[in-house]
């Protein structure tokens, strides 16, 4: 049977190698990329909508005490899957894809195409507070990996092609085709010039057709803006901008606050169950922090905040204004606590619809502030609810464009765009000075392996160590004499450099030909004179493993040398030269620019 597959597949490739030309064939994929994460979209989308809808009568009838358990519950059988059927640790959804194409040349796992559509809907389904646009971008991304592979596609065309995946997944699940291009290029830093603009177009269109074949009309934000922007709101909408910068630091920060606050707890048990009675506190005392938090949104643009905020214990009050701004006040705090813990305890899930959550709780919470406050003042809460999603978008993704093409695309709201640039734009400036990376790419950044729109640092970042290491240097012991140096070292090597180690390969430093010329021909030195004698340290050491290539590349501008010696926990693993190291870096250049 294998056998006869691959027949198969070998005539399928010489059919496309002959009829079909590279850039029609990349056209082609990208429409077929597109319309696989847009089903694999709305797959997720409908599963979770299963799961909650079985649950939602139960927790309605039992007053929400269900709330304490089904996270946990929701956890467990996450926990179960990954342990016995995956096998391996979860990691972000985004940041892997990012990882996958700096040093990964753009392969992933073909388990990630079924495993987030298993897990996701168990973890939002049961009441984890995260999004489902993680996991549907990264399953799309895994599909189009997978693909590209099999029809023998090179690393660039293949990172292309999962950026078209992100664009239909995104696409699909909010129908914003434009929105979803912008994402790609400034999440994954793709370089948008013509070669890659028609590929994600052509992704994007058939992923938003693949969401309406299937789900109709139906759109995400039932709502039509009633109320223009007016230049008097100006000011306040700065404010709300500053305000969006301050929570975007604030989500940052919280999130890898409680990510270390789960690093003590080992075990996964541990971790799912503290977690799960976290989460199932914040439910029973805060409901809209349930799942995703779509209708929440939708409830507070239609102005209706009572049923936005749900059954809570503090209904009694609900009809004081104020406790309504306290309640959605506590829904912006604890939402980044709910998701972080969510995703702490072993749930799956993405953070960009957690950042429109809170976004609209803290644009409706400003707006309320402003027409309650008794100075006259009164502006339109459903704008503020809208632009606060972008202002949190533009400051926790570090996407400002993205933000903005959103919420206008989702809403029909091309008329907010003056005041969506304007708190976009702020809370982006205000929040890119104050953390430097989102938490798609602390991590990356911190080890060097983050892709930028810097064309020198993302050549830098896709160029790999192994490729310039030299192994061919001859090693001397520092107990060697000068004359065994010379015969059987320096007369069989081409180099004029000698790595000098120990018994056990440790380095300890090396010898320039230099340094023995003077030497060289003076026999009566030859027994008396270890090589100790002229070993010297070298201008600086490459630590493999944990040195990137920008260091690499620094460490040589900075010592002048013109070869450094490559070190793995102390052991010598040979040279890398600058010349060397140049051409691959010239090399790696010609291929990106392509």
């Amino acid at each position: 049977m294998p056998i006869q597959k691959n027949k198969i597949l070998k005539s399928i490739y010489k059919w496309r190698y002959k009829h079909i030309s590279q850039k029609t064939f990349v056209y082609i994929l990208s429409v077929v990329v597109g319309l696989l994460a847009g089903l694999a979209s709305v797959t997720l989308k409908n599963i979770t909508y299963f799961i909650e809808a079985s649950l939602e009568k139960g927790i309605n009838i039992s007053s929400n005490q269900l709330y304490f358990i089904l996270p946990i519950i929701g956890l467990t059988l996450v926990y179960l899957y990954v342990k016995y059927i995956h096998k391996e640790k979860l990691k972000h959804a985004v940041s892997s894809i990012l990882f996958s194409l700096s040093k990964n040349k753009g392969r992933i796992d073909v388990k990630q195409v079924y495993t987030q559509l298993i897990i996701a809907p168990l973890t939002v389904g049961f009441g984890g507070s995260v999004g489902l646009l993680g996991p549907a971008v990264a399953t799309g991304a895994a599909i189009s990996s997978n693909l590209g592979r099999l029809f023998h596609i090179n690393s660039k065309t293949r990172s292309l092609l999962i950026a078209c995946a992100s664009a239909g997944a995104i696409s699909s699940i909010f129908q914003s085709p434009i929105a979803a291009i912008i994402f790609a290029v400034e999440v994954f830093s793709l370089d948008l010039t013509m070669i890659s603009m028609l590929p994600l177009l052509l992704a994007s269109i058939s992923g938003v057709l693949t969401s309406y074949f299937f789900m109709g009309n139906e759109v995400l934000f039932n709502f039509s803006i009633t109320e223009p922007f007016e230049v008097k709101d100006t000011l306040f909408y700065i404010l709300l901008g500053v305000g969006t910068a301050v929570a975007s630091i604030y989500f940052t920060k919280m999130y890898f606050g409680i990510i270390n606050l789960f690093k003590p707890l080992k075990s996964p048990k541990y971790r799912l169950l503290v977690g799960g009675l976290a989460i199932g506190i914040m439910l029973y005392m805060i409901p809209p922090l349930y799942g995703e938090g779509f209708s929440f949104i939708n409830d507070l643009l239609i102005g209706d905040h009572i049923k936005a905020l749900g059954k809570t214990p503090f209904d009694a009050y609900i009809g004081n204004i104020w406790v309504v701004i306290a309640l959605l006040i506590g829904i912006t705090i604890f939402k980044a606590v709910a998701m972080t813990t969510t995703l702490a305890a072993g749930g799956a899930g993405g953070i960009f619809i957690p950042t429109m959550v809170m976004g609209s709780a803290l644009g409706n919470v400003v707006a309320k502030l402003i027409n309650n406050s008794g100075l006259g003042f009164s502006v339109s809460e459903s704008n503020f609810t809208l632009i606060g999603m972008a202002g949190l978008i533009a400051g926790v993704q570090h996407a400002p464009l993205t933000a903005i093409f959103l919420i206008a695309e989702i809403t029909g709201g091309y008329a907010l765009f003056v005041p969506l640039m304007i708190t976009a734009s702020i809370s982006y400036i205000i929040t890119k000075n104050t953390v430097d990376y989102t938490i798609y790419t602390r991590e990356l950044a911190e080890s060097g392996d983050l892709l930028t729109h810097n064309k020198d640092q993302a050549v830098l970042t896709l160029m790999d160590l192994d490729t310039v290491i030299e192994t061919n240097f001859k090693a001397v012991h520092p107990d060697m004499t000068l004359g065994e140096m010379l015969h059987d070292s320096v007369a069989k090597s081409t180099r004029n450099i000698f790595p000098v180690v120990d018994v056990n390969h440790m380095f300890l430093g090396i010898i320039l030909l230099d340094d023995i010329r003077e030497f060289m021909f003076d026999t009566k030195l030859y027994n008396t004179t270890k090589v100790e004698t002229f070993t010297h340290k070298a201008p600086d050491h490459i630590y493999y493993g944990l040195d990137s290539m920008q260091i690499v590349m620094q460490k040589f501008q900075d010592s002048g040398a013109w070869n450094l010696p490559v070190v793995k926990n102390g052991k010598y693993m040979g040279f890398v030269s600058k010349s060397k190291l140049l051409t691959a870096y010239r090399r790696e250049l010609i291929k990106f620019t392509k």
